[in-house]
């Protein structure tokens, strides 16, 4: 196979990061002020817990490139080469936006709630542990993303503080399934094991889990955000969003996934089963994934949005693809429209069965 990556990325050795589109990870902003002043006193003896396990730091002499990366990769060439660059790229920017997200909430509320500074202190610490082990990887291949340049040229969206709750709590928890599930699968067929990044899952996924536990205690301690008919709706829309991001993602990306040896539909299923249920732990509700229409309303929108990224591939007028992608962009609206009304599980109502 014949090395596809453009020359100028080879020869330079820093990439340019990724077109910003819709399923890219974005960086974000939000009320610090509003942040700074949550009244954390329903939860705090679960926080001061959680501050304690950040503060061993069980993994810190984990993300340590050891002699099995000290080898030639020249053989993960062609398309393999650049599925596996691209999941390296996608999963540092995802990491690298927390810490920045993180790092900027500890200082801005250290004044007035120092628990909660501390907290998000170390997550941020994790978090820069993860994006830079991942930048390093992606070293081995010739390649860098220049993280300074990227904070400078980035576009940051601004999220009210309880939609960062409820987003970063499920960003966290589907990191910790991906993870976990990617860990597990490799274990049983190491001979899909093609890069020593995964054997690090398990302890990785133990540093979401926790980040996600945070978040839970922070949601909870907001009554606001889990005991009234608006965090019902809220957490059918978030819950949807991200699953159906997912999705989305999964299948653009599905090269990736067969070259570790799993079937992107499977996998896709499974974390957004999995997730779903963790989330019943700290939501008012969750979603049915087991009615009949969620998971194939799911993959129409994912093959939808195949089409819509062959459009955006061809050599045709700009306008021509408008409207080609138009109805594909309203079939993705309309199918989602139809799963956030499926109706969904009210988990404070068997909150003693999902813990």
């Amino acid at each position: 196979m014949v090395n596809t990556l453009p020359q100028s990325e080879t020869k330079l050795g820093i990439k340019a990061p990724t077109k910003e589109t819709v399923l890219t990870p974005r960086f974000y902003t939000t009320d610090f002020e509003t942040a700074a002043n949550m009244d954390l006193s329903a939860q705090e003896n679960e926080l001061k817990s959680l501050l304690a396990e950040m503060q061993a730091d069980y993994n810190r002499h984990h993300f340590v490139r050891d002699d099995e990366f000290d080898q030639s990769w020249e053989h993960i060439d062609g398309e393999a080469r650049r599925a596996f660059i691209e999941y390296l790229e996608r999963s540092c920017m995802s990491e690298f936006s927390g810490f920045l997200l993180f790092k900027e909430l500890s200082r801005k509320v250290k004044q007035r709630n120092p628990l909660l500074a501390e907290i998000f202190q170390l997550m941020a610490r994790d978090e820069a542990r993860h994006a830079g082990f991942l930048n390093k990887a992606m070293g081995d291949f010739k390649l860098s993303l220049d993280l300074g340049e990227v904070t400078k040229t980035r576009t940051y969206t601004f999220f009210p503080i309880e939609w960062v709750l409820y987003s970063v709590y499920l960003s966290e928890k589907i990191g910790y399934w991906r993870y976990i599930i990617i860990y597990h699968h490799l274990q049983k067929h190491p001979e899909h094991q093609f890069y020593p990044i995964f054997r690090k899952f398990e302890s990785w996924c133990q540093d979401e889990n926790r980040h996600g536990d945070i978040f839970k205690a922070l949601l909870r301690s907001q009554p606001k955000l889990w005991n009234n008919w608006q965090s019902r709706l809220w957490s059918r829309f978030f819950l949807l969003s991200v699953f159906a991001t997912h999705t989305l993602t999964v299948h653009e990306r599905g090269s990736f996934y067969h070259l570790l040896g799993l079937e992107p539909t499977e996998f896709d299923q499974q974390v957004v089963r999995n997730t779903n249920e963790t989330a019943g732990r700290a939501f008012p509700v969750m979603l049915n994934t087991e009615h009949p229409q969620f998971f194939p309303r799911l993959k129409n929108c994912s093959d939808y949005n195949l089409k819509i990224a062959e459009i955006s591939r061809s050599s045709q007028p700009k306008l021509v693809k408008l409207f080609r992608k138009l109805p594909l962009f309203l079939s993705i609206f309309g199918n989602l429209l139809l799963l956030y009304f499926i109706k969904p599980i009210d988990t404070e109502a068997f909150r003693g069965t999902v813990r």
